[in-house]
């Protein structure tokens, strides 16, 4: 078995910049923030400022932005981004991993990427787009058996089954709002990608794509709103994205874009305290179980703070446990840690 190279061995193969181009790796450059791809074009740094990471999402959430001369990002992307838009023309089509490998893809590779990139694993955003297909035919009056023939889906049952799985009834027994679908669009940031999904009023949505159990947040809004959702942008999605740069880029300490909370009383009534925390600074779970008003529900306040669904806006990252370590994160605790720093909150080890 071939042995991983070292960092020194991955500097001293940086030296030679065309052999360098077929190298698995990315470099981090700690004296100007950016990360690149072997073989950049741009003047290799000293040893002492590189680090070396195995993914971009590792490079991403170290702090390190994408070098705008090999631009880490733009292959990968630019084939994912391809494959979802095949995917949204036509869902109907084969989209097996057999059918995928003889097209050239990589699927072990594939299954990864895509669910970065995305926040749904390849087999759930093809069902996704086809019973939001479905979905809409049975909102302009269709019947049920056309709109299993714009799902395409061959079977009733099978129809039937993921419908029901989806919006949590059967296609005859759901009554569908007869609102414009929502909207799902993804923003790139330097802690990873995010997901939003919004109409031309408000955001409904907004998480990291590597967010625990992303479709269970799809499948709650399908549920409660009983609208469509396709990939699209409205004018909160703008919105959302351009407040997203400039939090990041530190000019931003509260977020403007309206919302539309989906959850119990309960919950957004945890939500509305979380609100309530300025930038920079930290409540205990115990602090906000006094606010909502009972002491003793330090746990169901945790519960909902990870189901809150709007990430950054309603600040769950700054609920940290009361011995002032992080405690729990959907996101991840690097993320959480990382997001604290950027509003100049610093967590013990």
């Amino acid at each position: 078995m071939t042995q991983p190279l070292t960092d020194d061995q991955r500097y001293a193969a940086l030296l030679d910049k065309e052999a360098a181009k077929g190298l698995r790796f990315y470099l981090g450059v700690t004296s100007t923030g950016i990360f690149c791809r072997p073989g950049c074009p741009a003047r290799l740094p000293l040893r002492k400022n590189c680090l070396f990471f195995e993914e971009v999402q590792d490079a991403l959430l170290a702090g390190f932005r994408p070098c705008k001369r090999c631009h880490p990002l733009g292959g990968q992307h630019r084939m994912l981004e391809a494959l979802m838009a095949d995917i949204l023309a036509d869902p109907s089509k084969d989209w097996s991993e057999a059918a995928l490998q003889d097209q050239g893809y990589s699927p072990t590779t594939l299954r990864r990427t895509f669910k970065d990139h995305t926040g749904f694993s390849l087999s759930d955003f093809v069902r996704w787009v086809r019973l939001g297909r479905g979905a809409k035919s049975l909102q302009k009056g269709d019947s049920v058996i056309n709109a299993q023939l714009d799902a395409g889906f061959d079977s009733p049952s099978g129809f039937r089954a993921a419908y029901a799985g989806l919006f949590g009834s059967a296609p005859a027994k759901t009554k569908l709002s007869d609102g414009a679908p929502l909207s799902i669009a993804w923003h790139e940031t330097p802690l990873g990608r995010m997901v939003s999904i919004a109409d031309e009023t408000s955001l409904y949505m907004l998480e990291f794509t590597n967010r625990v159990e992303m479709i269970g947040q799809v499948k709650r809004l399908y549920r409660l709103h009983r609208r469509p959702i396709e990939a699209g942008r409205t004018a909160i999605s703008e919105q959302i994205e351009a407040e997203l740069t400039s939090y990041f880029n530190g000019n931003l300490t509260a977020f403007q874009t309206p919302l539309t909370l989906t959850g119990t009383a309960f919950q957004k009534q945890t939500w509305a305290q979380l609100q309530k925390i300025p930038y920079g600074e930290t409540r205990s779970y115990a602090d906000l179980a006094i606010a909502v008003g009972n002491d003793k529900a330090v746990r169901a306040v945790a519960g909902s703070n990870a189901k809150n669904g709007l990430a950054l806006i309603v600040p769950c990252h700054r609920v940290i446990a009361k011995d002032g370590g992080l405690g729990g994160y959907a996101g991840g605790l690097d993320r959480k840690r990382a997001l604290l720093a950027l509003e100049g909150v610093e967590i013990k080890a």
